[in-house]
């Protein structure tokens, strides 16, 4: 009767302490818990890249990449890290596409008979001359945000004036068009 009490009492000892000591171990593999300040860190730079990919992507009119926040629920370093790298990476290509807009030449091209990138004379403002018709039909956020088209960079204009190209092509254009050779 001793060694089954014996035998019982140790089998339930050895389901008690074993899992505890392999979670020790895996705890000890894996490092302590991560530095609240880098995962904070991480998560402000997370924010800030995704921000940033959103923001080329408004530009463009492209839809927006989704967050599903999970590196805000995941509280695993490397994962944080790898979220990061995604985000940073997305947004390096969304500015490599943004800085590059779809017939760039033939905006430079016209925007040498237009005026300064700066024109702040009305009734016609930037380097495309844009008239407020124009910028409220097809930049109403950034006349919002930033004004007149002569407060935008020239990346901005040029995506604009994109955005009517797919409607018009170069049309709004004609004179200065003409003499790119575009119409």
């Amino acid at each position: 009767m001793k060694y089954p009490c014996l035998l019982a009492v140790l089998g339930a000892a050895a389901v008690v302490l074993v899992p505890q000591a392999t979670a020790r171990q895996r705890a000890s593999a894996h490092g302590t818990r991560p530095e609240p300040a880098e995962m904070a860190r991480l998560m402000d730079g997370i924010v800030e890249r995704r921000d940033e990919t959103w923001r080329w992507q408004r530009l463009m009119h492209r839809r927006r990449t989704p967050y599903r926040a999970t590196a805000e629920r995941i509280l695993s370093l490397p994962y944080r890290k790898w979220v990061y790298r995604l985000w940073d990476d997305r947004a390096a290509k969304a500015k490599t596409q943004a800085l590059n807009p779809p017939h760039r030449a033939e905006w430079m091209c016209i925007h040498h008979y237009e005026g300064s990138w700066t024109d702040p004379d009305a009734p016609y403002y930037g380097g495309l001359q844009m008239d407020r018709q124009f910028q409220s039909e097809y930049a109403p956020e950034l006349l919002r945000a930033k004004g007149t088209a002569d407060h935008w960079t020239p990346v901005e204009q040029m995506w604009v004036a994109e955005r009517a190209y797919r409607e018009r092509g170069f049309w709004p254009w004609p004179n200065t068009a003409r003499y790119c050779g575009l119409l």
